[in-house]
C-alpha cells in the first residue's frame, strides 16, 4: 500500500482503488467501461492505476450523490484538456454547471411535494382530489409509467 510520499510515482492495484475509493472493484470496472476512468496493464497484464484516479472518482460519487448521471459527468469531465483529473479550479467550474440542473430537480421536486401533499396528509388517498388519480387506468391507452408527474408541475 502506497503511502503518500510514493503515491504520485504508484501503480494502483484496483483493489487499493476500490477501498480508497469506498467502491466495489466491479464498480471501478463499470466506471472503465463506461469511460470515466482509465487503468493500464503492467507486464503482467494486471490492471493499474495512476493515482490521480482516486480525485476522479471523488468528483464522480460526489457528483452522483447530487443527483447528476453518469453521462452527465462523463460529458462534463470530457470538457477537460486531455481528459485530465479535475483540479480544485476544475472542480469549482464543474460544480457550478450542475447547480443549475440541481435547481430543477428542487423546483420539481417541490411542485410534486406540494400537488400531492392532500393525499400524503390525510393518508386516505382520496380519489376526489388527488392529482395522480387514474381511474381504471385510462392514462394507460396514451403511455406507459407515471404520467401525471411530471406534466406540468
Amino acid at each position: 500500500m502506497p503511502n503518500n510520499t510514493r503515491l504520485q510515482e504508484a501503480n494502483l492495484t484496483p483493489g487499493y482503488v476500490a477501498k480508497r475509493s469506498d467502491v466495489k472493484v466491479s464498480t471501478l470496472h463499470f466506471y472503465e467501461q463506461k469511460g470515466l476512468i482509465r487503468s493500464w496493464r503492467n507486464s503482467g497484464n494486471q490492471r493499474r492505476y495512476k493515482p490521480d484516479v482516486l480525485r476522479r472518482i471523488a468528483v464522480i460519487k460526489a457528483a452522483q450523490k447530487m443527483g447528476v448521471t453518469l453521462e452527465e459527468v462523463k460529458l462534463t469531465l470530457s470538457t477537460l484538456p486531455d481528459s485530465r483529473t479535475p483540479t480544485k479550479a476544475d472542480w469549482a467550474k464543474l460544480s457550478r454547471a450542475w447547480q443549475q440542473k440541481l435547481d430543477e430537480r428542487i423546483a420539481y421536486m417541490q411542485r410534486v411535494r406540494n400537488q400531492v401533499e392532500g393525499c400524503i396528509g390525510c393518508g386516505c388517498l382520496s380519489m376526489k382530489s388527488c392529482p395522480i388519480y387514474n381511474p381504471d387506468d385510462v392514462l394507460g391507452e396514451t403511455g406507459n409509467g407515471a404520467l401525471l408527474l411530471g406534466k406540468d408541475w
